[in-house]
């Protein structure tokens, strides 16, 4: 089948880079703790934007984030964090370039908790997917309960830019919940 026959969920028609985004990564089931941090740092500078302005800015955030080594920038100096400030490639917000570092820390904690940031974010899952089957887009909700408590959990241990909205679209892209449209293409991969 050729690629412009598929059918896609709505979201992701705007570009190539959006299209492949959704038919490899969205909804796949992320299992390891840097694609994870991965995840929830390129989330977290989405709070207030589009996924799009962060797709096409990622690979800047990689460089940019020593390929979101967690251990790297749990121990960013204020050096790095000013040059991250200036850096045009990225989204220049001082809180949330603050806030990866925080995260950072945060994650390792959780890992040394849990064992691993996966076991942790996995177990509100009880390790499996949650497939929601919706019909449209309009079905896909923004939160949900679980995002909710995933969420309060998180700043509790002190996290932060995760409110559920953010968590919710982690739990999207990391394939804890599939909530790719009843007659995408990807529901029958």
């Amino acid at each position: 089948m050729k690629d412009e026959n598929l059918v896609r969920c709505g979201w992701c028609s705007a570009s190539d880079l959006y299209k492949k985004y959704h038919d490899e990564e969205w909804g796949v089931p992320v299992y390891d703790d840097p694609t994870l941090f991965e995840f929830l740092i390129l989330e977290t500078f989405q709070a207030g934007l589009s996924w799009i302005t962060i797709l096409n800015k990622r690979e800047n955030f990689r460089n940019a984030f020593d390929h979101f080594d967690y251990k790297k920038i749990a121990n960013y100096s204020e050096d790095k964090i000013e040059g991250l400030l200036q850096d045009t490639g990225i989204v220049r917000n001082k809180l949330k370039v603050r806030s990866a570092v925080t995260n950072a820390q945060a994650f390792m904690k959780v890992q040394e908790e849990f064992g691993s940031f996966s076991n942790y974010i996995w177990k509100f899952t009880n390790g499996k997917p949650i497939n929601n089957n919706p019909k449209t887009l309009k079905d896909v909700p923004a939160t949900t309960p679980l995002s909710d408590e995933i969420s309060k959990d998180l700043k509790k241990r002190g996290f932060k830019f995760v409110g559920s909205t953010v968590i919710y679209a982690h739990m999207q892209a990391t394939g804890m919940v599939n909530d790719h449209i009843e007659d995408c293409w990807t529901k029958t991969k």
